[in-house]
């Protein structure tokens, strides 16, 4: 199992789930990728969990580390 960083918090908003989908893409299973943000990420999640078979929901995790600051972690089945 290995993780894959992406700090979307400089790439514009309308850029960001464009990225963060072909991230997750090349990830292999079991791997997980690990996305920095500057807000609760729930509408990704909401996101991934609708159109994302490979996607592990129960995996799913979030931290808030600052104000502008969200660690959000998407496992790959």
């Amino acid at each position: 199992m290995s993780e894959t960083t992406l700090d979307v918090r400089e790439i514009p908003p309308s850029n960001r789930h464009p990225k963060i989908h072909d991230a997750f893409d090349s990830l292999d299973s079991g791997d997980e990728l690990v996305i920095v943000n500057d807000h609760e990420p729930k509408p990704l999640f909401y996101e991934m969990q609708a159109e994302v078979e490979s996607f592990d929901a129960d995996g799913y995790s979030v931290e808030q580390r600052d104000d502008d600051e969200y660690v959000a972690r998407f496992p790959k089945q």
